[in-house]
């Protein structure tokens, strides 16, 4: 078992390695017919060459480069933003160093080229990562390409990471056995999993049997009392033998791996997990970014915008624009922005409609097929157009392109301390949890995806949150 999966990791970072090539290839080639419009021209200075081998050159380097910069380690492959990060990174060191080789050659080549070549590329290689990991994911929630995994520790730990993992398939791993060497009484014990069991064994199984009961590819640790540190060592060799994996979980969840270090302490290693991100979520590179982008967003959407201010002023009586009373960062009330796509006086109807639907009035409280809707409200809510006034809310530095959304005093005051911290940043006009199942959430789970969001906050983040909500306005599948 264990070989299938190395044999399939290696198939997989094949393929990335195939198509990065192919990617980095297209780009150059297409940047010279942008730019040049001729293959024919030549680079000057100490190398003379037409831009067609240049840019094969080019792309040569580059796929060094991205391997030099680990972006397809088999740990980072597959799921997390950081085999994106990592791409993006191995990039920008790519161009410096030839920037400054070309200096020290006195290679001269078009700034022109390589301004196209250089965004183009970066996006067909993460364009084609992207696509080969919806393919693997695919695969993980139909059951393959997983990895087996052995957890040494108390079943106590064991159920939640069991449960954990069997709610992320995608992250390619899961639980089938359960090892706890220091305790007799969970001997032959089982463990629920799913709509299945897992076997939990104790001192009457060694590590060689528990490894082949629960043909396990991978082993996890997360109690080390049941080892010790000298148990914890001769693990790492008897693995090193079999030849599988040994990883340590600190048992700390919703905590992005930037934010986790190792330090060492007396030659004893130590995770060091900074502080959340709040204070960066209100930096200037972020304000920097909402303002821009949302004035961009304004100039081409313009059309959209006076389409649709036209379709509400004509077509129903009322206001175009409707303002909402929300919370915002450090719960400071402001006035939200929005197309009106219901019948003026409908919020005095909300609490009648929920009550008859039997709906308790709360957090993410929605009215399906809601009657209050008119028929124009009803095709920009489809496709979120009623929420593009919010840009000037952006303008106005009363919200974020992105951030948790936000919500209406009463639902505020249902807040517990973990709900609190959605107002540490400012909301946004698409969040985490929007992209991540829209309104048919939970609204434990939203809190979960939010409060993540604001204590891991990162622009490398915001983009593909944005990117997530292009493709979620293209399907609104869970748009009320």
């Amino acid at each position: 078992m264990h070989v299938t999966i190395a044999r399939w990791h290696s198939a997989y970072i094949l393929r990335l390695i195939v198509t990065d090539v192919v990617c980095l290839v297209a780009a150059v080639l297409l940047s010279s017919v942008i730019w040049f419009g001729d293959s024919r021209m030549e680079t000057n200075g100490f190398i003379s060459v037409n831009y067609t081998t240049f840019g094969l050159l080019l792309a040569a380097g580059w796929v060094v480069a991205l391997h030099v910069g680990r972006t397809r380690e088999t740990r980072i492959i597959g799921d997390g933003i950081e085999e994106y990060r990592r791409v993006v990174r191995a990039s920008f060191v790519f161009f410096g160093w030839f920037a400054i080789a070309s200096l020290a050659l006195k290679i001269d080549s078009s700034r022109g080229y390589l301004a196209v070549a250089f965004p183009l590329g970066v996006v067909l290689v993460l364009l084609g990562r992207k696509s080969w990991r919806v393919f693997l994911h695919r695969r993980r929630r139909r059951g393959e390409m997983i990895a087996n995994a052995l957890v040494i520790g108390g079943t106590r730990s064991a159920s939640a990471l069991t449960g954990w993992l069997g709610g992320h398939p995608v992250a390619g791993v899961r639980v089938t056995g359960v090892w706890t060497p220091d305790s007799e009484a969970v001997f032959r014990k089982t463990l629920k999993a799913g709509d299945g069991f897992i076997p939990v064994m104790g001192t009457n199984s060694t590590l060689a049997d528990a490894i082949d009961q629960a043909e396990a590819e991978i082993v996890i640790v997360t109690d080390t009392e049941h080892l010790g540190t000298s148990g914890l060592k001769a693990l790492t060799w008897q693995l090193e033998a079999a030849d599988i994996d040994l990883l340590v979980a600190p048992n700390v969840v919703d905590v992005s791996g930037s934010r986790i270090q190792l330090s060492t302490v007396a030659r004893m290693p130590f995770l060091h997990v900074a502080k959340p991100t709040y204070e960066d979520a209100a930096a200037w590179p972020k304000t920097l970014f909402d303002k821009v982008g949302a004035l961009m967003i304004i100039l081409v959407a313009a059309p959209i915008l006076l389409f649709a201010a036209a379709a509400v002023r004509f077509t129903s009586r009322g206001p175009v624009l409707y303002r909402q009373e929300r919370i915002g960062r450090d719960g400071k009330p402001f006035g939200m922005m929005k197309f009106r796509s219901m019948r003026s006086g409908s919020d005095a109807e909300l609490g009648e409609l929920l009550e008859a639907q039997g709906t308790l009035a709360g957090p993410l409280a929605k009215i399906v097929d809601d009657p209050r809707i008119t028929p124009v409200g009803r095709f920009i809510r489809r496709f979120s157009i009623d929420e593009l006034p919010q840009l000037f809310n952006v303008l106005a530095g009363t919200m974020s392109l992105v951030g948790p959304r936000p919500q209406r005093q009463f639902e505020v005051d249902l807040y517990d301390d973990i709900a609190s911290r959605r107002l540490r940043v400012l909301p946004g006009m698409t969040g985490l949890w929007q992209v991540s199942g829209r309104s048919d959430m939970d609204w434990e789970d939203a809190v979960q995806l939010d409060t993540y969001y604001v204590e891991n906050w990162s622009m490398t983040g915001d983009l593909i949150i944005l990117w997530k909500t292009i493709r979620a306005v293209v399907r609104p599948d869970g748009a009320y």
